[in-house]
């Protein structure tokens, strides 16, 4: 367990947590999944409450987090299509927007009435701050007005400072706080056994360790795999770039996605104010193979600081995938150099929805995982759900349902499988991949034109 607190969750401190990060996209368009995009919703309103409380020093702030600070930020997305057309996804997505009440808070960037009514609400400025009309010939894309981003370090400090006043204790330390075994005593789980050789005793054990979770359990592993999305960052200097840094500041820049339905899956957020614009390639999930406790080999997070087996690159194919999207939508970019990579690891489910339930015939264990790279909005209002179904009165429940335990056969005629049935013998695994080191970080590489 990394000293997260200690750090202020900062991730250039050295930590590897998938949540300790800069920023994490805010969305709440879900084409048919209109449970998430409900639960979306709701989590924004508490983020932005949240925004209040921080700006208003509620709860006395703890060292680390100021009055100034934000972890909610309005920008709004555009989810730009790689082609002249609008894919399925976007046009399912603006019929739900519809029912839902939504649909006046999104805009199309081709239709005149749309165009006008986002210059009248103070949006227009959002809907071509790349000026690919000019530049390609068109211009479709969707700006989601309702969406933007969080601070995910400093949301991360901040629920930790609310726990701890709610009586939590936290053990950030590398031996006592790092969990190597469940314990049972034949009937039931008992406990954790941690690194420094103690066992913890408890009523339940809840597993919500995202990239490690299906180590510690191996009955999931059918349901949940160990991914990484690849991370890229680009830093731009105020004194030098002035023209890029006012660009690219969140109160001129949407979060941008491109692509994702169309194989692209590359998107970016607004520069931070340490200058840093992060760019994210989630279109191929990677798997990391390894032999664990039981003897089996299973997908494993390799990170740049915290695991045994380091890793700070990325696969060529993510950084040119990457530098492709800088090329056609960011091309005054291009003379730049990216500053850093990493790869961001979380749990996949069969179904990219969480799975969250006691785990059968394992009395006193309870499982709360896959996030599947879209978990980290719901961070206010999980726990509103997840309470009642620990408690044996909420399996019934819209997300009851929806998270519950669910078996891998039930799952394979028409459904998502998410690639867990690839195996160490599938593409997606790291050590197959030609890696990118910082030799390949000129943007402006023959691989940007590719």
């Amino acid at each position: 367990m990394q000293p997260l607190a200690k750090n202020s969750f900062n991730p250039a401190a050295g930590l590897d947590s998938a949540s300790a990060d800069i920023n994490k996209i805010m969305r709440l368009s879900y084409g048919t999944e209109i449970d998430y995009q409900r639960l979306a919703y709701e989590a924004g309103e508490i983020w932005k409450s949240w925004n209040k409380q921080i700006e208003l020093g509620t709860n006395n702030l703890p060292a680390g987090l100021e009055k100034e600070d934000k972890l909610w930020y309005s920008t709004g997305m555009l989810r730009m299509s790689a082609t002249e057309d609008y894919g399925e996804f976007e046009l399912r997505t603006l019929e739900n927007m519809q029912k839902e009440g939504l649909r006046e808070m999104q805009y199309m960037c081709d239709n005149p009435e749309d165009i006008l009514r986002a210059r009248s609400r103070g949006w227009g400025q959002k809907l071509d701050p790349l000026d690919k009309k000019k530049r390609l010939g068109y211009n479709t894309a969707v700006l989601d007005s309702t969406a933007g981003f969080v601070a995910a370090d400093k949301a991360c400090h901040w629920v930790w400072h609310l726990c701890q006043r709610a009586g939590v204790h936290f053990v950030q330390d590398p031996t006592r706080g790092k969990v190597t075994q469940i314990v049972d005593d034949g009937d039931k789980v008992i406990g954790i056994k941690t690194a420094d050789g103690l066992e913890h005793h408890s009523d339940m054990v809840i597993v919500a360790c995202g990239g490690w979770t299906p180590t510690l359990i191996p009955e999931v592993r059918s349901l949940l795999e160990t991914t990484a999305g690849s991370v890229a960052t680009i830093h731009i200097d105020e004194v030098t770039m002035p023209h890029l840094w006012q660009k690219y500041a969140p109160e001129n820049m949407p979060v941008l996605t491109w692509g994702m339905k169309e194989g692209k899956g590359v998107y970016m957020l607004p520069r931070t104010k340490e200058g840093v614009i992060k760019f994210g390639y989630r279109a191929t999930k990677w798997t990391n193979y390894d032999t664990v406790g039981d003897g089996q080999r299973i997908s494993v997070p390799k990170t740049a600081h915290v695991t045994d087996k380091k890793e700070s690159n990325i696969p060529k194919k993510s950084l040119n995938s990457i530098k492709e999207f800088i090329s056609i939508n960011t091309p005054d970019l291009l003379p730049l150099e990216f500053s850093a990579t990493k790869l961001c690891w979380y749990t996949d489910s069969i179904d990219n929805s969480f799975v969250i339930d006691h785990v059968p015939n394992k009395p006193g264990m309870f499982v709360c995982s896959g996030g599947s790279g879209h978990g980290f909005k719901f961070l206010p209002i999980l726990g509103r759900e997840i309470v009642p179904i620990l408690e044996g009165r909420g399996q019934d429940t819209v997300y009851g349902k929806m998270w519950r335990w669910r078996e891998d056969k039930a799952l394979t005629l028409g459904n998502k499988r998410n690639g867990l049935q690839e195996g160490e013998g599938g593409p997606r695994v790291l050590a197959k991949q030609d890696m990118a080191s910082p030799r390949d970080w000129r943007v402006n590489s023959e691989a940007s034109r590719l």
